[in-house]
């Protein structure tokens, strides 16, 4: 069975054995739409800073607006880059904002309460993570589980601790060392943060897109069993993606507790709509039909840039939720529709 890559591949080469004049402007004009197909996004983006900037040139075009962009959506585009490699392995993980919260929880307390200096709260934030993701990978492959109810369930868990840690209580006074690392600290007016997280997409990309890994998880997310049949470990390529999906996460708690000094009982779970808002919404463009980290990152600012431009136009809060809502169901229903374009596949009745 060929992979989404080899699939690629042969569709930008004209048909074999068909050298006519019409068969090669069909093969150009095809090869045209693929790239228009893979630009749509980024152009849409462009299009929305023109649009705004020309209705508000002085502020939505200002470089404080841009920092405040770039700086401020940080940890959702980290906590964005966490879901890649489970959806591309075909699972679903519900956990990660709750995830997230856990951490900057963990980290905060250590810090806080227990006078434990901050890297080493860091650190132990991290391996959270990674028990956390390992739970959910035993969880969904030991017992043959859906990881949508399992992650949904583990997620709770990890919210109700948040609650139990915190007393159901914001805390603050967190070492100023890591928010002087993380978010004031700057280069080019924006927040190191933001470099960390193009730092992990470039990452996650080459991963998922030139190693072995990636061909793996993408072969696994196709078919499971053709996968299992042609010799793969599916489920130990599964587990790692959960794994890697609490890493990313608790390093989106630590980048949280940075920006703010502290951590809330709310904090998490409200990232996780617009986390896959962006990730569904970045498998239309760049890798068109595949989770990809640059598609999936360009969509968190695009997303981004069109909530900043609608509240300035004095829009309130709600109108977050409802973009970012309509825009996930808008990215499912056209990656369904380019999935059927590309393979052929049959809709469910």
């Amino acid at each position: 069975m060929a992979t989404e890559a080899e699939r690629q591949a042969g569709a930008a080469l004209p048909p074999a054995g068909r050298k006519d004049g019409s068969e090669v402007r069909r093969w150009s004009l095809a090869r045209r739409g693929r790239l228009l197909e893979s630009a749509m996004l980024p152009l849409a983006w462009v299009l929305v800073i023109v649009g705004f900037g020309a209705a508000e040139p002085s502020l939505f075009l200002s470089m404080a607006n841009f920092s405040t962009i770039f700086g401020s959506q940080a940890v959702l585009f980290v906590l964005t880059m966490a879901l890649l490699v489970p959806l591309t392995n075909g699972d679903i993980d519900l956990s990660v904002g709750a995830m997230s919260g856990l951490v900057s929880m963990v980290v905060v307390v250590l810090n806080v309460q227990h006078g434990m200096p901050i890297v080493w709260a860091c650190l132990i934030g991290v391996v959270v993570g990674a028990i956390g993701g390992l739970v959910n990978g035993l969880l969904v492959i030991r017992f043959n589980a859906n990881s949508f109810i399992i992650t949904l369930g583990t997620g709770t868990v990890f919210s109700g601790l948040i609650e139990w840690m915190s007393n159901e209580q914001t805390i603050t006074g967190v070492s100023t060392s890591l928010s002087n690392i993380v978010f004031t600290d700057e280069w080019l007016d924006i927040p190191i943060e933001f470099y960390i997280g193009v730092v992990i997409m470039l990452v996650m990309w080459y991963l998922l897109t030139f190693t072995p890994f990636g061909q793996r998880a993408l072969f696994v997310g196709q078919s499971r069993e053709v996968a299992r049949l042609s010799g793969f470990k599916v489920s130990s390529a599964r587990m790692q993606g959960f794994v890697i999906a609490g890493v990313i996460a608790a390093i989106s708690g630590i980048l949280f507790v940075g920006t703010t000094g502290s951590a809330s009982p709310s904090d998490g779970n409200t990232l996780l709509l617009p986390a896959y808002a962006a990730a569904f919404l970045g498998l239309t463009t760049i890798q068109p039909g595949r989770f990809n980290a640059i598609g999936s990152g360009i969509a968190v600012y695009f997303l981004a840039t069109g909530v900043a431009g609608l509240q300035l136009h004095g829009y309130g809060d709600w109108v977050q939720q409802v973009f970012y809502g309509a825009v996930l169901v808008v990215a499912v229903v056209i990656s369904r529709v380019l999935s059927k374009r590309r393979y052929g596949e049959v809709a469910a009745t």
